[in-house]
């Protein structure tokens, strides 16, 4: 799977990934175990490439990393919780 960098998000249910040698398109109906409304510009995520409708470079299967996926569970060390 190709890695990249979420770089736009579209109000509409689509955006963006960079990888290394190119940008690709992706629809909300490609994402697995996340929803669009949760994720942000910035994260990284792993995607198959694949071809959009028009011709270019589009992602499928998209997912978040694994590390971006658990570390959104384990808090930032806030504390362990005081007497």
């Amino acid at each position: 799977m190709a890695k990249g960098i979420i770089t736009k998000l579209m109000d509409r249910g689509y955006g963006f990934i960079k990888s290394e040698d190119e940008d690709f398109f992706f629809h909300s109906s490609v994402l697995e175990g996340v929803e669009f409304n949760s994720l942000n510009e910035g994260q990284e995520v792993e995607f198959e490439k694949g071809q959009g409708r028009d011709g270019r470079p589009a992602a499928v299967k998209v997912r978040l990393l694994e590390t971006q996926a658990s570390n959104d569970d384990g808090g930032n060390g806030d504390g362990d919780g005081g007497s």
